[in-house]
């Protein structure tokens, strides 16, 4: 049996597992309380209550992930994982976040489920071989292999940026301040000559079906987004999955998540999430 209090002392870490297999945070909660309702139902001593609820919620991850693969194949435009907005500087939120980027993500989206499971487990959580093996009921050897191609996979294709959160955020708010500004000639200063854009709108509001690509490009891609008619619109700096970004309120509700990479003082990658299904998470702000 698990108690109460031991399962919320392992909740920040079952949430981290869940929401890095499935970049939906309101997924990553559904799981943690189903984790919890089946352990809370267990009769019997547990005697590694930390393994029993990471194997919980990791197979129960495995599963959502599996009956999620048709809807994924369906989605319209580029596909975004539901973003961690934090207040800047918010340590007990951002220490969970600053290894989850938006970008990071989407390079574990395109691992198989099991190849993610053993890489967020063994490369994030620290759990070895033999305890993944455990977790999934498989092969130790088998388990490696699976845990070394994963790796190598991520290690190609993972966004590697060593920029200081401190000119990270500096970058950031100047390019934000060149937009609502419309001050174009900044914004391209401020932009890599091969800054890609991303917007994820699902199908339901507007967005680029497509990468935008180039500083001229984006740059008048941005623009014309901050100067639609919107009926009190609020810009607030915030973190989002540990990197400097901002959240667009329309009438106090959440209309846009944004934030960006930076590289050499400029903005190499900027990811757009307007899906409102991947905003619900988020509460209204004051107009």
């Amino acid at each position: 049996m698990i108690d109460t209090t031991t399962f919320e002392q392992h909740r920040r870490m079952l949430f981290g597992i869940a929401y890095r297999m499935l970049g939906s945070v309101a997924d990553a909660e559904d799981l943690v309380q189903d984790t919890w309702l089946r352990c809370s139902q267990v009769s019997t001593a547990v005697d590694n209550p930390a393994g029993y609820l990471t194997r919980t919620v990791t197979n129960l991850a495995l599963n959502r992930l599996t009956s999620a693969a048709a809807t994924r194949e369906r989605y319209v435009g580029p596909w975004m994982p539901e973003p961690l907005v934090t207040e800047p500087d918010a340590a007990d939120e951002v220490e969970m976040a600053e290894s989850v980027s938006l970008a990071m993500l989407v390079v574990l989206d395109s691992l198989s489920p099991l190849e993610r499971a053993v890489f967020v487990l063994k490369e994030v959580f620290g759990f070895s071989f033999k305890e993944i093996a455990g977790i999934l009921e498989r092969g130790e050897a088998s388990v490696r292999q699976v845990g070394h191609r994963a790796r190598a996979h991520v290690q190609t294709r993972r966004p590697r940026y060593d920029t200081p959160a401190e000119v990270r955020r500096q970058v950031t708010d100047e390019f934000l301040a060149a937009c609502i500004g419309g001050d174009l000639n900044r914004m391209m200063e401020l932009l890599a000559p091969d800054v890609t854009a991303w917007s994820d709108g699902g199908g339901k509001v507007k967005a680029a079906l497509r990468p935008q690509r180039g500083a001229d490009k984006v740059a008048r891609f941005l623009a014309a987004v901050v100067t639609q008619p919107m009926d009190h619109p609020r810009v607030h700096a915030v973190d989002v999955n540990g990197r400097p970004g901002l959240l667009l309120t329309i009438a106090g509700l959440p209309d846009t998540v944004a934030c960006a990479e930076v590289a050499d003082g400029r903005i190499t990658e900027i990811r757009i999430i307007r899906n409102p299904d991947k905003l619900r998470h988020l509460q209204p702000r004051p107009r």
